[in-house]
């Protein structure tokens, strides 16, 4: 028996963040592997029939291939429901620490908004560049413990990772931030569904690429008045 997978030239979402990687994803490019995320886990919800659930989403396994297109990995876990209409699986608890729904992890009921609480985190992840459980001297902190003070006091240049060195839309940031907290309420039925997610990141990408246009296009005007009022030569 074997397993082959297309060869995916920059690993997974995981190493990406690592502190030796060579590799820097900039604002743009985290929001996209954000959609090209939802929308394979959109998939999984809703255009499977019958829709199945994957129960590992983490970092470590979103591969991104050689121009970041990232794709969904490691479905050993997943689970399909029994009927179409079927609203939850229960099952075993199962995951990866920091990313479980406490909601399956209490009930041992598993649904499609437990897989969005694991998006939730990993979108968390993608702004931050912090791991889902972050090491400090006390133990363990949990990234959302970690960013809830940070949301109160509405300092989005402490919650953004310190690598992109403030490299991104303020409110393109705060809009992904917004996604990120409507899918980890405690409560599974508070959470959207993956097509409304996606939605919302489309949206949220659109804005980030039309404020690249819009930079380019004062760049190019800045230029252009530049030279029109240089002194002429003699």
């Amino acid at each position: 028996m074997a397993l082959v997978y297309e060869y995916m030239a920059n690993g997974n979402l995981k190493d990406q963040f690592l502190e030796n990687s060579t590799n820097m994803l900039n604002w743009r490019a985290r929001l996209q592997i954000a959609v090209d995320a939802a929308q394979g886990l959109e998939y999984l919800h809703n255009g499977c029939r019958p829709p199945i659930v994957h129960r590992d989403l983490k970092s470590s396994n979103i591969l991104l291939t050689e121009n970041l297109q990232a794709k969904i990995a490691d479905f050993g876990l997943s689970k399909a429901f029994a009927t179409e209409g079927d609203s939850h699986v229960i099952t075993d608890p199962a995951g990866t620490p920091g990313y479980i729904d406490p909601e399956f992890r209490a009930s041992g009921n598993f649904n499609k908004k437990s897989d969005v609480y694991s998006f939730g985190i990993l979108l968390c992840e993608l702004l931050t560049g912090q791991p889902p459980l972050i090491r400090g001297h006390n133990g363990h902190t949990h990234i959302l413990q970690w960013v809830s003070p940070l949301v109160e006091r509405g300092d989005i240049q402490s919650i953004i990772d310190p690598k992109l060195k403030g490299e991104f839309n303020t409110n393109c940031a705060w809009k992904a931030l917004e996604i990120v907290l409507s899918c980890v309420p405690p409560t599974s039925t508070q959470r959207p569904d993956m097509s409304d997610i996606l939605g919302e990141l489309k949206e949220c990408l659109a804005m980030e690429m039309s404020a690249e246009m819009s930079m380019r296009d004062s760049v190019k005007i800045s230029l252009v008045l530049g030279t029109d009022m240089a002194p002429n030569l003699r």
